[in-house]
């Protein structure tokens, strides 16, 4: 078999990449970014990707290094929101890696990391590549809705503005930012999936899953992955939860908003799986819930419908993917009126869990992700852009 080329300094540029925080928060854009980052290396990329939290200044096994950033948790202390202050110390570290670097690539422009990260570009004369993952999103808080329109307004249109090239990862968020004068057009390029890992379980996968998860064998199973904050619809699910005691809720990550703090019996809280011990979760249910708001396409749900599961989210999300939106149920989310949200929701629960969900339902749903989201083809795209930005460099 013939050995792989040797990629030349200017084919395999280093790679500045930042994100708020890093996949051990089990956040959705962390995953994505630790993905990237995975795949991108195997195309020769040299990477450095700087985050907060504990999972960091770890490369083995991994090909790429990962640097911890001293941040504060003041915002969400005292807001609610997953929003790190960085400290003095990390800026240091962005405006050092960035030197170092010939390419910053950061996610979403309103976090800190990413308003550090386009000085520190600017300041050295490297080209920025921003990941777009969230538009607007509709708190409950008017206070919190005004920061937020604000905050798009007046630093994240602005950032997508001055960026060397934008990618968005869903049609719904690239409609919430068209009113942007782009320096290039901005692309759209849908996160991938991991097929080898997400896949439809067999009748006998599902019950060992069940039993090593501790759910019962004969009790619907509602699913929820994501952080445990409002904008996922955290106090919608509790309310669902409170009036359907026939159905077993199993929550599937972290936050400020833990659903044991609830006391019900039919909820469960998994906080330390991922990747292939996740997988057995959406095995074991029969439904993904998620009514978030202000989100582009969640990776959960790319995962939900490799496994085969149908999927009930806010309309936002239905509609993110016109090609997806055949397989997701979409009801109107308010998390101002969440009584009102929760009532539709349980009402789509019921609807859902009465249709009989085939085998030839979970391949569909399987097949559709394995053609349309492929971390392959989703990293080679993103190859391609990051070397078109570099002095020199040309996309495929």
């Amino acid at each position: 078999m013939a050995s792989r080329p040797v990629m030349t300094a200017a084919e395999s540029p280093a790679l500045l990449m930042l994100s708020h925080y890093f996949e051990d928060q089990r956040g959705g854009i962390e995953i994505v970014a630790a993905a990237l980052a995975r795949e991108l290396t195997s195309l020769g990329f040299a990477i450095v990707w700087l985050g907060t939290g504990v999972d960091a200044n770890q490369c083995a096994g991994t090909g790429y290094r990962k640097r911890s950033l001293a941040a504060s948790s003041v915002a969400e202390k005292v807001l609610g929101i997953p929003y790190p202050v960085l400290l003095p110390s990390a800026w240091r570290t962005i405006f050092r890696e960035t030197a170092r670097s010939e390419i910053v690539l950061v996610h979403d422009a309103l976090y800190m990391t990413s308003l550090i990260g386009w000085l520190s570009a600017r300041l050295h004369r490297k080209p920025l590549v921003i990941v777009q993952h969230v538009g607007f999103v509709p708190f409950r808080s008017a206070l919190l809705r005004a920061l937020m329109q604000l905050a798009n307004r007046l630093v994240a249109a602005p950032l997508l503005h001055r960026a060397d090239r934008a990618i968005f990862i869903s049609e719904l968020t690239m409609k919430q930012f068209a009113g942007v004068r782009w320096r290039r057009e901005p692309t759209l390029v849908f996160n991938g999936v991991d097929t080898s890992i997400y896949s439809p379980p067999s009748a006998s996968e599902i019950e060992r899953a069940r039993q090593a998860l501790g759910l019962p064998q004969n009790v619907p199973v509602a699913l929820f992955v994501g952080r445990f904050v409002e904008k996922k619809g955290l106090q919608v699910l509790e309310g669902v939860a409170r009036t359907r005691g026939d159905v077993m809720f199993a929550f599937a990550g972290r936050g400020s908003l833990d659903p044991r703090r609830w006391g019900l019996p039919n909820v469960l809280v998994y906080s330390d799986l991922s990747g292939p011990t996740l997988a057995p979760l959406y095995h074991a249910s029969d439904l993904l819930l998620l009514p978030s708001t202000g989100e582009g396409f969640p990776l959960v749900v790319q995962e939900a419908l490799a496994c085969g599961l149908p999927i009930i989210c806010g309309n936002d999300t239905a509609h993110a993917d016109s090609g997806a939106a055949g397989f997701l149920t979409g009801v109107v989310v308010d998390l101002a009126r969440t009584h009102e949200t929760a009532r539709r929701v349980s009402e789509a629960l019921t609807q859902t869990l009465a249709r009989r969900w085939t085998e030839v339902d979970r391949r569909e749903r399987f097949e559709f992700v394995r053609e349309r989201y492929s971390w392959a083809t989703s990293a080679r795209r993103y190859a391609g852009i990051l070397r078109d930005v570099v002095p020199g460099g040309q996309e495929p």
